[in-house]
């Protein structure tokens, strides 16, 4: 009886164990229902290109969080990485969908390079945890949505290489938390906005787009500022020099005039890039330069060449109105492989330079002093955009005694 009663027992404690382990349980990690229906809508406005297979994961019946770039906190979708991210991948086609905006918890959204087109949702401006947002070299168009001003956490926003048209929303540049703005290669027209000299911005690039008006003042903790190819004029002597943290400069290819201050040579640059403007006046840096490369190329400098530069690395002075002889500290680092490497003064007023016929260049260095008032002493080969012309004609240069 006492065996039978035991046997009894055993068999019912198994019975309660498998209930147990049938019964429905929780699920862990559940997707809300708003980010599924987001994520649903997301998939059916965009495709593969052919060659891609990010979507390939992306099914339904399994939990989204899994799915590829879906990154989740809890129950809600956190970051949104839309396209494989590997070199070579040929992104995606199709467009935005406005049901991004209903991921409420997002905090970083991108989109690999592919030819996604239509416009920016607005509705992303209701994503208030957004950090960053990136949908750069894709076939975007329409406008920079003003509501986006309201992404107050919002720290990146890169929408270049599109098709972006339209003004820059003065809301952008009082975005409080933006530290990179990356707006360039795209058909951007009015001016640059104007920011507060407390914001947090560190690089700003608006190149290569439609641009006008001048340059206003920016955050003196600027770190990057590229404006080159738009069509911006006026003066930066009043600009630049605040700008103490910089270390990347380039307003290339614009309209812009009036004098460089010395402050800007004693930038912590890497980069000054000037030419292709109106730039006028002397260069006269009041310490030795040491920026490695400096393009002050087709303006309207004039006066002496400044022996302070001879601590470039590349240094492009061509097409200016320059005059008198090349200093001989620019000659000893050139020839005596210093530091400088190129030194392009073609296409200047320059009468005469101290180098020796004999002297060999090293291989390493650049050297063209075409259509100066003087005969090149040594040959260097030249660019192509030098010309076939050794010297200026005579009447062009007065003070040249031949």
């Amino acid at each position: 009886m006492a065996v039978t009663a035991r046997r009894l027992r055993a068999v019912v404690a198994c019975v309660v164990l498998a209930a147990v382990a049938a019964a429905p349980r929780p699920a862990a990690g559940i997707l809300d229902p708003n980010d599924f229906l987001a994520l649903q809508a997301v998939r059916r406005s965009l495709d593969d290109m052919p060659g891609s297979a990010f979507f390939d994961g992306w099914d339904f019946t399994a939990d989204p969080c899994g799915f590829p770039g879906v990154f989740c906190d809890g129950d809600r979708v956190a970051s949104l990485a839309l396209g494989d991210p590997r070199a070579g991948s040929p992104g995606l086609t199709g467009r935005l969908d406005p049901a991004l905006g209903r991921l409420s918890a997002l905090t970083e959204l991108s989109l690999v390079p592919g030819r996604v087109e239509g416009q920016l949702p607005a509705s992303l401006a209701s994503c208030s945890n957004l950090r960053f947002l990136a949908v750069s070299k894709n076939l975007l168009s329409g406008q920079i949505p003003d509501g986006f001003g309201a992404l107050s956490n919002l720290r990146t926003l890169d929408v270049s290489f599109n098709q972006i048209s339209g003004a820059i929303p003065p809301s952008i540049a009082a975005l409080p938390s933006i530290t990179n703005l990356i707006l360039c290669h795209n058909q951007l027209t009015g001016g640059v906005p104007s920011f507060q000299d407390s914001s947090p911005l560190l690089r700003l690039d608006l190149k290569h787009n439609a641009l006008t008006g001048g340059v206003p003042t920016l955050p003196a903790g600027l770190q990057y500022l590229s404006l080159s190819a738009n069509k911006l004029s006026g003066t930066v002597d009043q600009v630049l020099p605040r700008l103490t943290r910089l270390n990347f400069l380039d307003l290339s290819m614009n309209q812009l005039d009036g004098p460089i201050p010395a402050a800007v040579f004693a930038l912590p640059l890497s980069v000054l890039q000037l030419q292709r403007n109106f730039f006028a006046g002397p260069v006269q840096p009041s310490s030795d330069v040491t920026i490695p490369v400096v393009d002050l190329s087709y303006n309207r400098f004039w006066g002496q060449l400044s022996p302070l530069l001879a601590g470039v690395g590349q240094l492009y002075l061509n097409n200016n109105r320059f005059t008198g002889e090349v200093p001989s500290r620019l000659v000893q680092e050139l020839v005596g492989s210093g530091g400088l490497q190129v030194l392009y003064l073609q296409h200047n007023f320059l009468t005469g330079i101290e180098i020796s016929p004999s002297s060999s260049l090293p291989s390493t260095v650049s050297l063209c002093l075409m259509y100066n008032c003087m005969v090149p002493p040594v040959y260097a080969p030249c660019p192509i955009k030098a010309g076939s012309q050794n010297t200026r004609p005579a009447d062009q240069c007065p003070e040249w005694r031949g």
